[in-house]
């Protein structure tokens, strides 16, 4: 074959493959507007209109929602917005690299058929939202470094934003600007180490500094009355105290006791009926033992649990390792809360945001199709993990500019789900979502021009 007509073909693979990803937009929209809503969904869209804090999840969620409910009434609008995204940005790995295989055309094709993005895409969860601004992020910067001599800011900028934006909508997510700190700065190494650190550190300060600005522009004036903003690191406390005393019975609440013997010798006695390696949940199931863990003074809870970390810690290690196994391996899915489909929240709030509700037959029908791939290697976030570590490998072969940018993404995506080995309090399989995109992101920049391929 000629070069005039291979560059033919790698031309037409390069359109069919950006047809297939705009086409697979479009599917994803006709399949799910408005948009699926869970009870954190609506708890998202009631803080949106009316600007009163109702839990203590990031606020940027709402603060980011709210500019497309006022535009157009509900969450058809932001479920485009967050698609196009994550769809733009995958149409625009073809720009990326010299030529296209057919193979990114059929990948392409598949990927579009999985319930992450089939689906996921239409739910309005802040880790949909998380995964879809790091996946942009990484893939604006290496755009940046494929034309780092021309100093491409657009980009840069752009990358910056989305780090931001992505630090605030999930709470570890200042993993992945950390992520893509590293990765600027590896991409101007070609500078010296003086210039490498500088835009390093520099990326780190810009988009920090945006992301305070940011979040105190969200903050919201008001909070409902019972909301404690430090409930995140309580339930946290809990699950590790009731987690540790669950798998090692002789451990004992001592400082607890000391603040108040009664809750001390109940919340011992009920750890192991009450534990759940799957989720936090199951401590609220029994009203008597969730008042005991949240009716105790914070300074006790607080010190307990640093007792057990530094004084009991196989019990807490083996706790965590249990948790984190459930997160990463999902090994009952039906647990994990592996989809949401339709409308579902307070009846109260519901009606207050006028919204249809329940599930209707095109919901039922997507939920039935996402059921086909439970228990099969699509639905996992172990495969994807796979996919990822086999990208790396690969373009680590190569080492092109624009690479080690989608290698930042992919061991960002790595760290991001070990850091739920310290903090993971369900197994919720959105929780790692991000893993399973960035993973098809790889996969997909991979196969359009495969590293070591001939002529390369």
């Amino acid at each position: 074959m000629d070069q005039a007509t291979g560059t033919t073909r790698s031309n037409i693979a390069v359109v069919a493959y950006r047809l297939v990803i705009g086409a697979g937009l479009l599917l994803v929209l006709a399949a799910n507007l408005p948009g699926h809503l869970s009870f954190d969904s609506v708890l998202t869209l009631v803080e949106a209109r009316t600007g009163v804090r109702q839990t203590w999840a990031p606020a940027v969620s709402s603060w980011i929602l709210r500019p497309f409910d006022a535009m157009v009434s509900g969450t058809g609008l932001y479920v485009t917005a967050s698609a196009a995204m994550l769809f733009v940005s995958l149409m625009s790995l073809s720009r990326l690299r010299p030529r296209a295989s057919w193979a990114a055309v059929v990948l392409g094709g598949l990927l579009l058929l999985t319930p992450q993005l089939l689906i996921y895409q239409g739910i309005v969860w802040r880790d949909v939202l998380f995964a879809n601004l790091s996946v942009a992020a990484f893939v604006m910067l290496a755009h940046a470094a494929r034309r780092w001599s021309e100093r491409p800011w657009l980009p840069l900028a752009g990358a910056l934003v989305c780090l931001a934006l992505a630090s605030l909508v999930r709470q570890n997510g200042l993993i992945l600007l950390v992520a893509g700190a590293v990765a600027l700065a590896w991409t101007a190494r070609g500078g010296g180490r003086r210039a490498s650190l500088a835009w390093g550190f520099g990326a780190l300060a810009v988009a920090g500094a945006l992301a305070l600005v940011v979040g105190h522009l969200s903050e919201m004036p008001e909070r409902v009355a019972k909301l404690r903003l430090n409930a995140p690191i309580l339930i946290l406390e809990h699950y590790d105290i009731v987690g540790a005393k669950a798998h090692h019975p002789a451990l004992t609440y001592d400082i607890i006791k000391r603040a108040d013997p009664a809750r001390g010798a109940l919340l011992e006695a009920g750890a192991t009926t009450h534990y759940s390696q799957a989720r936090v949940d199951t401590l609220d199931t029994d009203e008597a033992y969730r008042k005991a863990l949240w009716q105790t003074p914070d300074a006790a809870m607080n010190a307990q649990w640093r007792d057990i970390v530094l004084h009991n810690a196989p019990a807490y290690l083996l706790h965590r390792a249990d948790v984190f196994r459930w997160v990463v391996l999902t090994p009952r899915l039906e647990l994990c809360l592996p989809v949401q489909v339709g409308v579902a929240g307070p009846a109260d709030m519901l009606a207050d945001l006028d919204l249809v509700t329940g599930v209707d037959v095109q919901d039922q029908a997507l939920a039935r199709y996402a059921a086909r791939f439970y228990g099969t290697p699509v639905f996992s976030h172990l495969t994807w993990m796979l996919v990822a570590a086999a990208a790396i490998a690969l373009l680590l072969r190569r080492r092109d500019p624009a690479d080690w940018a989608i290698i930042g993404l992919l061991g960002g995506a790595f760290a991001f789900v070990a850091s739920f080995a310290l903090i993971s309090v369900a197994c919720d399989y959105r929780y790692l979502y991000l893993m399973d995109l960035a993973a098809m992101t790889g996969a997909l920049y991979v196969a359009l021009d495969p590293p070591g391929r001939r002529g390369a």
